[in-house]
């Protein structure tokens, strides 16, 4: 059994996106794999988020999580702040990291561009972290997006600097998982790119119809095809993208056969099935979360016991590192 570990930072709901591109996939690892899913409150202080709201953004994150169908009796879920060896083992780890290397990282350069007056030490040594929190459980393999490639390359050079400097084999080098053909790219609604937070496209789990029905009526489209079997532009795809993914064969291939047939006026018929099926498939994880973050007890109980399983994993790894490195108790 291999160990895939995943985080998130509590930065936002979960959306249409993330549920078919990722969750899906969780769904399937967590039945094949020794999985570590964590919530990264550490990552989200390099943007100084609201204090009076990281709590609570914590705990609805971790609520969708849950909702949309994470077992903690088969993976092991928890709050990164909530395991303080990953914090000692960051330290240590930083002690093997350099000025010149961090600075060159892809994510840094951004921010540090995008937020020229918020350039902290933590932004800095975010990749350190990232590594720490994928070295400390040993994981054999990542998710990560594009945008996370050049981290997980240096998480995989500390652990062969780690290995080469102390003359140990101790830290493997992890990998990133491939979802291949099974990862569903979501479009968001406004025509361009996948469905993202930032671009305000989203379709979040959490809202309600009559939001959902809003945002769909909006969503880009034209006059309708221009002749027989002509291609369909982006914007017409993106909405047939959804589709396939929330409706029934039937229903895809008969809003196909009048794109095709070169008809034209069904667009809000379209718009109407789609956002009834997006209902559909919301309505449920949107209700099981609304009841999860409600319950004090069950979140309680979810997160002790998976901050005592990962730092069972946590506490072994940090103790072995500062035994290679020449820890000793007196």
């Amino acid at each position: 059994m291999k160990v895939v570990l995943s985080g998130i930072r509590p930065t936002g709901n979960l959306h249409l996106g993330n549920y078919y591109g990722a969750m899906i996939n969780f769904l399937k690892m967590q039945e094949e794999n020794k999985c570590y899913f964590f919530i990264a409150d550490w990552h989200s202080l390099t943007t100084h988020p609201d204090p009076n709201k990281l709590h609570a953004n914590v705990r609805t994150i971790l609520s969708e999580y849950l909702a949309c169908g994470l077992d903690p009796e088969k993976a092991i879920l928890y709050v990164q702040s909530d395991v303080p060896e990953i914090a000692e083992l960051y330290l240590l780890l930083n002690m093997h990291a350099y000025l010149g290397e961090l600075e060159k990282t892809v994510s840094f350069k951004e921010k540090a561009r995008q937020n020229p007056d918020n350039v902290n030490a933590g932004l800095l040594t975010y990749p350190v972290l990232m590594a720490t929190d994928i070295l400390i459980h040993h994981a054999d393999y990542v998710p990560v997006g594009k945008d996370q490639e050049q981290h997980l390359e240096i998480t995989r050079n500390y652990a062969n600097r780690f290995n080469y400097k102390y003359g140990v084999d101790y830290f493997k080098l992890p990998t990133a998982y491939n979802f291949g053909k099974e990862l569903i790219k979501i479009p968001g609604l406004d025509g361009s790119g996948k469905m993202g937070k930032s671009e305000g496209n989203c379709i979040y789990l959490i809202d309600e119809p009559k939001v959902i029905e809003k945002k769909i009526k909006k969503a880009l489209t034209d006059n309708g095809p221009e002749g027989v079997n002509t291609p369909k532009p982006d914007y017409i795809e993106n909405l047939f993208t959804i589709l396939k993914v929330v409706s029934t064969p039937e229903v895809v291939a008969y809003y196909d056969n009048l794109w095709n047939a070169g008809e034209t006026k069904w667009y809000g018929s379209l718009k109407k099935q789609l956002a009834e099926d997006i209902i559909k498939v919301t309505n449920p994880i949107r209700e099981r979360i609304n009841d999860i973050q409600n319950d004090d007890a069950y979140l309680h109980k979810i997160t002790r016991e998976g901050a005592e399983k990962a730092r069972e994993s946590a506490s072994k790894t940090l103790k072995e590192v500062r035994e290679i490195m020449g820890f000793k108790s007196f």
